[in-house]
């Protein structure tokens, strides 16, 4: 998986942050496995002070078009923000790491929109490749 928008372990662009128009970067994933039916992903800030912090959690992406900035790709999750869809990162102070990571799932989830990283991980128990 990899961004136009900035480099692996790069600085974020202030677009995509609460400071700037807080919309999602565009992500293009490659090198899927054959049976990929679709994609979840999963952005978090293992840096936030009172743990892991989820930016944002989608499900049922098409494995077949990138994600698209700005742009609702599958069925958005609840982030930690307690909101559906993208929450660009803010962190309170210094500098954090965010984590993407999509996983190539050999079926789609039957979970309800607004279900949170829990319940998206919980769900999936068929195996399934991840990548960060």
């Amino acid at each position: 998986m990899r961004s136009v928008a900035f480099s692996d372990g790069g600085s974020i662009p202030l677009r995509y942050t609460c400071e700037g128009e807080n919309v999602n970067p565009p992500l293009e994933v490659s090198g899927l496995p054959e049976h990929t039916k679709s994609l979840a992903l999963i952005v978090e800030d293992p840096d936030a002070p009172r743990g892991t912090f989820d930016h944002w959690i989608e499900w049922n992406i098409s494995p077949n078009e990138g994600i698209s900035e700005n742009s609702t790709p599958g069925i958005q999750g609840k982030n930690s923000f307690g909101k559906p869809g993208y929450g660009g990162p803010c962190p309170p102070s210094g500098s954090h790491r965010y984590i993407f990571k999509v996983y190539a799932l050999d079926n789609e989830l039957n979970i309800p929109a607004g279900s949170d990283k829990k319940n998206v991980t919980a769900s999936n128990r068929r195996p399934h490749i991840g990548f960060r």
